[in-house]
């Protein structure tokens, strides 16, 4: 018996062609496009509105860096801290006491919230200011005693009308901070043989944190604007130089568009400054911390080099 060891090549034997490569075509958003036509067309003609406007345009390079404007800027920023560390202290403490079992702390924590909530700033500033009409002295004994005028300052007044009021908002931050924290990890603290304190301080605080920084970095930016405010009590601040100086230069409006300006840098420079304080905070509940803007501007660099290439 023989064996044909002859072998023919044919369709067969070659080896099969892959897939066709598929061609994607990305997907056209034009939309996106009309809406980025209509909001540069809308920018435009506000600027050639107000460019167009009967305001001396000059008048807020002049006094930008102006020495009065200046101290304002750093009175404001005082101001701003001030308030803030009031607001925060007296905001832990009242959380502390709305959660407490006792009812007479957390009652008393549930009226200062409400009553500071429920009144406008401004009307807290006034009061305060005023209440030399309720108050003629001031006696605190043999270690202060004086008219009520001159204790309460236009900086005091300041500082209690936006600290305390800020206490009530922070009050109910921490409070919503405290209670995200899971209570088995309270009771588990306890069962080691942890204090209440140092429950807080080590377990509980960490983790409520990033709960709390984004709305008290909110409640700082709000702050730095609400200044503004306490002109009407007479302290001397960004605002109420600007406007004495559009008062004796002849340019009120000027002035209001310098100062806020003004208030625009601060509150980009804090901004950027709570980007950076919530990425820190978030390095135990994310797998990947979100990229930097510099990271990010880093990266679309490189990729257009490569592109490039």
């Amino acid at each position: 018996m023989t064996v044909d060891t002859d072998k023919t090549t044919g369709p067969a034997d070659t080896p099969p062609a892959g897939p066709e490569a598929i061609k994607a075509i990305p997907v056209r958003h034009y939309g996106r496009y009309v809406s980025a036509l209509i909001a540069i067309a809308l920018f435009v003609a506000i600027i050639y509105a107000f460019a167009q406007g009967n305001i001396n345009w000059g008048a807020v390079p002049d006094y930008f860096f102006d020495d009065r404007i200046i101290t304002g800027v750093w009175k404001t920023l005082l101001l701003t801290v001030l308030s803030m560390l009031i607001g925060i202290v007296g905001g832990i403490l009242l959380a502390v006491m709305r959660l407490s079992k006792n009812p007479v702390t957390s009652t008393i924590a549930w009226f200062y919230i409400w009553f500071f909530r429920g009144t406008p700033v401004l009307v807290q500033l006034v009061v305060w200011f005023n209440l030399g009409l309720v108050f003629t002295y001031i006696n605190l004994g043999p270690i202060y005693k004086d008219y009520w005028s001159s204790f309460m300052t236009p900086l005091l007044t300041a500082l209690l009308g936006l600290g305390l009021n800020e206490a009530a908002y922070m009050a109910e931050i921490c409070r919503a901070g405290l209670l995200s924290v899971d209570e088995g990890q309270t009771e588990a603290s306890h069962a080691l043989g942890m204090s209440h304190a140092k429950t807080l301080r080590r377990i509980v605080i960490p983790q409520a944190m990033r709960v709390i920084v984004p709305p008290t970095g909110n409640e700082v930016i709000n702050m730095l604007k609400t200044t503004s405010l306490v002109s009407v009590v007479q302290f001397a601040e960004l605002f109420r130089y600007a406007q004495d100086i559009g008062q004796t230069s002849g340019a009120p409006v000027e002035m209001y568009f310098l100062a806020a300006a003004w208030y625009l840098i601060l509150t980009s420079i804090l901004s950027v400054g709570q980007y950076y304080i919530e990425r820190y905070y978030a390095r135990g509940s994310s797998r990947s911390l979100p990229a930097t803007p510099l990271q990010k501007i880093k990266a679309n660099l490189l990729s257009l080099g490569s592109w490039r290439r």
